[in-house]
């Protein structure tokens, strides 16, 4: 019997930590069970964690394929690299801005590290993105408009010190499920406020369900800021020593009446909400903020909400949930938004050190992080775009308008990076197959920044390489010694953390030897001692509700932000209108969220892109009667429609639930039909898409339609 061989769990972002055994012969994993020395988890783990690590489903790519007479063929290593190097070097070579690569926040820092470093320093294109823009974009930008810095205050240890927890917009209960239980945990001895349109999972557990409207969540967050100003809630003693912009704030905001109306709620649930922040309140927020043309804006009013009524500090404060198991790694590695440990990507300075640690030239490195996946799919139609290269993520079920994306990948020069076949797969001209969990050597951060290893704990395939070793050694064939040869994990992450030196993120004083000794340590670590706790309080000792803040000169000893001023700042943001209302075409609300088996557009969680299952649309009873007219029974008597906005439509199976409001329809966001749906309109500041709304109708399926099985198919229009 094999060893068990530590690792993290990669399945979600709170980072547990896991015992997996290689099986004794062959390739793969034998048993997974929760690592009870980790310091994160302390041998808790979710099942679907478990399951996914030891036994995914979904089509194994074990070999190398390039597409020739319009089909995918196995091929060689080298012939595959070669067509690789051959379609992107020609394309970079007339063009940087031509070539595109969009990564994951599934891989490791490392690769993610190498990949942001291909994509900047190598080919020097501004179309590139880690993935993030696409689910954590809007609270980083949030981060950054308040504290100066990305990343959430708080850490695991406040949850349980906390009196109140808000979560707004996440259902930690089939998204989180170890962090739902520690929140749950808590709020038995105080209270679990859940603001959600839907009556999901984690609403089962709450003591108050705030049901907000659809895309109102900006509505409400400011109605209750209103209120707090308006009844006296403010600390102002925080405010005055802590903070700046308050009284911009203050001016901006609408009565609380009139906004609690917009967002569908009544006054007493906003009085509610407002009383609720007097006590020390941690406020979670996910993608039903964060995916939204509001984005920024209502995860800095939910930040405002915090910072108003002093709820910062230990046992306090803002807390976005990450969805992928690595998003915060990439967005301290990759060179999407910031270079490596969030250096400024503007300043000529930071810019000069990253180039000289890259051994490139400077004018190398592109002007401006350029857009994220939508206007990345836009360059393709309108140019520069040419060529693309795509590791460990699936645009073409993921993104929103999903068949316009398709119908761009068909337009370029595709290569493909992941374990999985998928539907982006299916268009590519070069698909390189590379190593998952169990297989896989690096490390990952964790949403509360914490870095632990991520090992094997098994011997890869034959025709299977991991995605750092192919990403470098496409690499050197595009950039000559761009990496070292070969490219070794703990080099890579040594070379990743001596550039953060100095750095808000600082990761310098870590190493794959020291997590080796430590399990976990979490940044900003300067040192091979420190793992850092709160972020901007340096208080020793935790606060109370009666004594939040400092005072005097001992304020300047407690909080310090990487701000010009040196004090967190208010964002007043107010929003921008919905992209698309409902109207007599389209009288329905389309809402997605994650369904409890669901993984990333289902590439862990179902046998294969060509059949998926039904795509099951949950309605409330009530809508299921008003539109009885057009629902088409099969013979099992499962219920069918057609779910149409204005950019598809796809056949569905109806669910009547009256867990969801009256005239809205819910899909589940990792099928890949539903973002055939969903509209490309992306936040102004972050760039992350509007996944989570839009105007839809229901119609009558054709009778030959009617079927349980994935009704869509996509065939590459390749010659």
């Amino acid at each position: 019997m094999t060893d068990p061989v530590p690792t993290t769990c990669m399945r979600c972002a709170v980072g547990c930590g896991l015992n997996q055994r290689g099986v004794d012969t062959g390739y793969g994993v034998d048993a997974v069970r929760g690592n009870a020395n980790h310091p994160v988890n302390r041998g808790m783990a979710c099942s679907r964690g478990i399951d996914e690590t030891a036994d995914p489903d979904g089509k194994w790519l074990t070999r190398p394929m390039v597409r020739r007479d319009g089909e995918l063929i196995k091929t060689t290593w080298d012939t595959a690299l070669f067509e690789a190097q051959r379609g992107l070097g020609e394309t970079m070579d007339h063009d940087p801005d031509a070539v595109a690569i969009l990564g994951s926040g599934q891989q490791t820092n490392e690769a993610a590290y190498a990949l942001g470093k291909l994509a900047r320093g190598g080919v020097g294109t501004r179309f590139y993105d880690a993935n993030t823009t696409l689910c954590m974009a809007s609270a980083v930008t949030a981060y950054y408009d308040a504290f100066g810095s990305d990343a959430p205050p708080p850490t695991y240890d406040d949850i349980s010190d906390a009196e109140t927890h808000v979560v707004w917009g996440a259902n930690p209960a089939v998204a989180h499920p170890v962090m739902y239980r520690w929140i749950t945990e808590s709020a038995a001895d105080g209270e679990l406020i859940v603001v959600d349109p839907v009556r999901t999972k984690t609403v089962g557990a709450a003591d108050h369900h705030v049901p907000v409207d659809p895309g109102r969540d900006l509505d409400l967050a400011r109605a209750v800021l209103a209120r707090v100003v308006e009844t006296g809630g403010v600390d102002e003693a925080f405010v005055a020593e802590a903070t700046t912009g308050f009284d911009d704030l203050r001016a901006a905001l609408p009565a609380p009446a009139t906004a609690a109306d917009r967002a569908g709620v009544g006054m007493e649930t906003v009085d509610h909400l407002a009383e609720a922040l007097a006590d020390d309140t941690l406020i979670y927020w996910g993608m039903g903020v964060n995916q939204s043309v509001q984005g920024t804006d209502t995860a800095g009013a939910l930040i405002d909400c915090c910072l108003a009524t002093g709820n910062l500090g230990p046992g306090s404060g803002p807390f976005s949930l990450t969805g992928q198991a690595n998003s915060m790694g990439t967005r301290v590695c990759s060179s999407k938004g910031t270079w490596p440990g969030h250096r400024d990507f503007d300043d000529p300075d930071e810019r000069a050190v990253v180039a000289d640690a890259w051994d490139v030239p400077v004018d190398r490195l592109p002007d401006d992080t350029g857009p994220g996946p939508v206007g990345t799919v836009d360059a393709i139609h309108d140019g520069p775009v040419e060529a693309v290269y795509i590791v460990a993520t699936n645009p073409a079920a993921g993104m929103p308008d999903a068949t316009s994306v398709a119908d761009a990948l068909d337009d370029v020069f595709l290569v493909v990076q992941d374990a999985f076949r998928t539907e982006t797969v299916d268009h590519a001209d070069v698909v390189l197959p590379a190593a998952t969990w169990g297989e896989s050597n690096g490390t990952a951060i964790n949403m509360e920044r914490t870095v632990s290893r991520v090992r094997p704990a098994s011997d890869l395939p034959r025709g299977v390489r991991t995605d750092l070793n192919i990403i470098a050694t496409l690499g050197n064939v595009l950039v000559d010694g761009l990496f070292d040869r070969p490219a070794d994990p703990a080099s890579v992450f040594d070379e990743f953390a001596a550039l953060t030196a100095g750095t808000d993120a600082d990761c310098s004083g870590i190493s794959h030897e020291r997590l080796d000794e430590d399990l976990a340590v979490r940044w900003p670590a300067p040192d091979a001692e420190t793992s850092a706790g709160y972020r901007y309080y340096d208080g020793e000792e935790p606060r109370s509700s009666e004594s939040r803040t400092a005072s005097g000169d001992d304020a300047e000893s407690v909080w310090t932000f990487p701000t010009p001023s040196g004090r967190a700042r208010f964002s007043a943001g107010a929003g921008r209108p919905l992209p698309e209302s409902t109207d007599e075409a389209y009288p329905l609300l389309l809402t997605t969220a994650r369904e409890a088996d669901g993984y990333n557009t289902g590439v862990r969680s179902r046998e294969s892109p060509d059949d998926p299952g039904p795509l099951v649309a949950r309605v409330h009873p009530g809508t299921l009667n008003d539109h009885r007219d057009v629902v088409e029974p099969n013979e099992a008597d499962d219920l069918f429609v057609r779910v149409a906005s204005r950019r598809g439509d796809v056949l569905a199976r109806l669910s009547p639930d009256d867990a969801i409001p009256p005239d809205v329809v819910w899909l589940p966001i990792h099928h890949p039909a539903t973002n055939d749906l969903t509209h490309p309109a992306t936040d102004p500041r972050s760039d992350e898409p509007n996944l989570k709304q839009c105007a839809v109708r229901l119609t009558s399926p054709a009778s030959d339609a009617v079927t349980p099985a994935f009704e869509r198919e996509r065939l590459p229009r390749h010659p």
